[in-house]
């Protein structure tokens, strides 16, 4: 994740940057990290600029999901089957070990 965030050249294959394996998506013409825990293949729907020189949100509609089996769990993906990072602020990251659930009020 760290190593394609450079502001690498257009034509850069940030894969082969970051010694990626690639896998070929079924619904759009893009590749995916192979043996990602969650892959989620998306159509571009929207892009907002925001204050500032370099500043937008990209907004897209989510047309296939990869999930690996080995991170399903009794029917759910199971985030601490693979421990993923977190982003906390800053430079500052995390690593998702345990989770919890709350009940929403009305519930």
């Amino acid at each position: 994740m760290n190593q394609t965030s450079g502001a690498w050249a257009r034509d850069t294959d940030e894969f082969a940057l970051a010694s990626i394996e690639k896998a070929v998506c079924t619904t759009i013409n893009c590749p995916r990290i192979a043996n990602a825990p969650a892959t989620l293949e998306c159509k571009l729907t929207q892009i907002v600029q925001l204050p500032g020189d370099a500043n937008f949100a990209v907004f897209g509609e989510v047309i296939g999901v990869h999930m690996r089996d080995d991170c399903i769990v009794d029917g759910a993906f199971d985030v601490t089957t693979f421990h993923p990072l977190a982003r906390m602020g800053y430079r500052d990251y995390t690593v998702v070990r345990e989770i919890f659930s709350l009940s929403r009020p009305d519930d």
